[in-house]
């Protein structure tokens, strides 16, 4: 098995590397926008709500809770999801600092020129 190797990027590049991967996924993005737009929890079988079975949205919600995105409340007896706005509000920083990050001018043109980099040539 290969080793992921994650440890030899500072503790940032590592934290946004683990967000975006929450995020990598249709399902969840789903999820996220929806308890955004609804200003509503989730709770019961929502799969009605989402095309996916209960158990592949459950495990979607998981990953949200862990990552920290949706927070797990007891009510009357039941667990109602909901998003956790600091989380949210710490994702949007996250996003947002990449982004600019990664702004390019209008002009930005990647020109290729042969040039040697390490052991490999570029083409």
């Amino acid at each position: 098995m290969v080793a992921a190797k994650t440890n030899l990027f500072d503790e940032e590049c590592q934290e946004r590397a683990n967000m975006f991967k929450v995020l990598a996924h249709p399902a969840r993005l789903q999820i996220l926008i929806y308890l955004a737009k609804t200003r509503a929890c989730l709770t019961g079988d929502v799969s009605g709500i989402f095309p996916l079975s209960r158990t592949t949205i459950n495990q979607h919600i998981n990953e949200l809770k862990e990552s920290g995105l949706l927070i797990g409340h007891n009510r009357e007896g039941k667990i109602v999801h909901c998003l956790n706005p600091e989380k949210i509000r710490e994702l949007n920083v996250v996003l947002s600092s990449f982004m600019n990050e990664m702004q390019l001018p209008s002009d930005f043109c990647c020109e290729y020129k042969s040039q040697k980099i390490g052991s490999f040539q570029e083409v």
